[in-house]
């Protein structure tokens, strides 16, 4: 089957949710990816940070298919003899002493909600039911009907409601509007360290800082969701250390897979994740043994080929040298490490789609942000091939 046959089935019995470019991918090797045709292209979205560690990683390969022929299942209703070293090494990394394990960021997500709210009322003793949480504009944390009630987005909401109360929103990287939201009922503060979907946002210098301070002040849990920005994307293993602070939850998720498989986990202390007793929160799949056994595998190659180092490095350098393309349509190139956020003063699709033909994946944004977010495995010269290209096509078309 060629690439229209595969789009014409994909059109007719697929659910319309998504607006993909028209490549359909065969196959993927560290940063480069092939078409049903043959053609390769570079991969400058990683799944949107999932593939921090580069297409089918042989490592990460190697203890997939070992751990399949072993077990794949067992339930939470049993122990399984790799989750246990699992949590080890996130404690090892993350300093973290405790970690719950799900499936999906969202899922993630709603598990720290819950713990949030849970700790709320059983420790800092909010009434019951009036427990709230602050979220920020612009804020993207997942696709259920509880996140989508408290996003500003108003594509994410429409037609979707009604939602679940108990969210204020404050403006992202503005303190005073956090420090004007909080009451006595408020548990925690979920936000991003730098949002992705908004388009790489960069909070203003010491706003983290600030804002563990007064999370700190009126004892409310700061929540930092690292989805995306963790695991070395944004050039540190989490953003939130480019402010200095240690938040009190963590949520992870996409890389931690590898790629290979959906793993997420919330990471906080036991006075917080020790509020959930047994059958107060669960997941038939978090936490299973090849999902395990691919999370410690993913991390390993982590630390062993210094990714998070290599992304600092190599994401000053790409921005480097996007910054140095002239055009009267860029209007700037912001992000940390290799998380890049293109801003243009025109839609940024047409973008995407000659970038495609010049065997470059990515995808707007926001509309005219363009989002370069390669594996961390790529290059130096990979980067200088893409920038050649990308001044070519920034420069041809109007």
């Amino acid at each position: 089957m060629n690439t229209n046959e595969y789009i014409a089935l994909e059109e007719q019995y697929g659910a319309h949710n998504y607006h993909p470019l028209d490549v359909v991918i065969e196959k993927g090797e560290g940063v480069w990816v092939t078409d049903v045709e043959g053609k390769r292209y570079l991969d400058c979205l990683a799944a949107y940070s999932a593939l921090n560690q580069g297409h089918c990683h042989p490592k990460i390969m190697e203890a997939f298919l070992t751990q399949a022929k072993k077990v794949t299942l067992t339930s939470r209703a049993f122990r399984n003899d790799k989750l246990p070293l699992l949590y080890k090494m996130l404690h090892d990394i993350t300093g973290y002493e405790m970690a719950l394990p799900m499936n999906s960021g969202a899922e993630a997500v709603e598990t720290a909600i819950k713990a949030a709210r849970k700790w709320g009322y059983t420790v800092k003793h909010i009434p019951e039911d009036k427990a709230e949480i602050i979220c920020a504009t612009d804020n993207f944390h997942g696709r259920t009907t509880t996140i989508v009630g408290f996003s500003t987005e108003e594509q994410y909401r429409k037609d979707f409601g009604p939602f679940t109360p108990g969210f204020r929103i404050v403006t992202y990287g503005d303190i005073e509007s956090l420090k004007a939201a909080i009451t006595p009922n408020t548990a925690a503060f979920l936000v991003e360290p730098i949002q992705g979907e908004a388009g790489i946002i960069v909070p203003p210098e010491g706003y983290l800082r600030e804002a563990a301070r007064l999370c700190k002040e009126n004892n409310v849990l700061l929540v930092c969701d690292e989805i995306q920005s963790g695991l070395g994307r944004s050039g540190k293993l989490f953003a939130f250390e480019y402010d200095n602070i240690r938040p009190d939850m963590v949520i992870i998720g996409k890389a931690l897979g590898g790629g290979f498989y959906p793993v997420s986990a919330v990471l906080s202390n036991r006075d917080i994740l020790g509020v959930f007793k047994p059958g107060e929160h669960g997941s038939t799949f978090g936490g299973n043994p090849l999902a395990a056994a691919v999370a410690i595998a993913a991390l390993t190659v982590l630390v062993d080929e210094h990714l998070v180092e290599r992304s600092f490095e190599l994401g000053n350098y790409f921005m480097t040298r996007l910054r140095a393309i002239k055009d009267a349509h860029i209007r700037e190139v912001r992000g940390r490490g290799l998380w890049i956020g293109f801003v243009l003063d025109v839609k940024a699709r047409p973008y995407c789609v000659a970038l495609m033909k010049e065997g470059i994946l990515c995808k707007e944004t926001h509309e005219n942000v363009i989002r370069f977010a390669p594996p961390l495995v790529i290059t130096k010269g990979e980067i200088d091939w893409v920038c050649e290209r990308i001044e070519q096509v920034v420069h041809s078309i109007h």
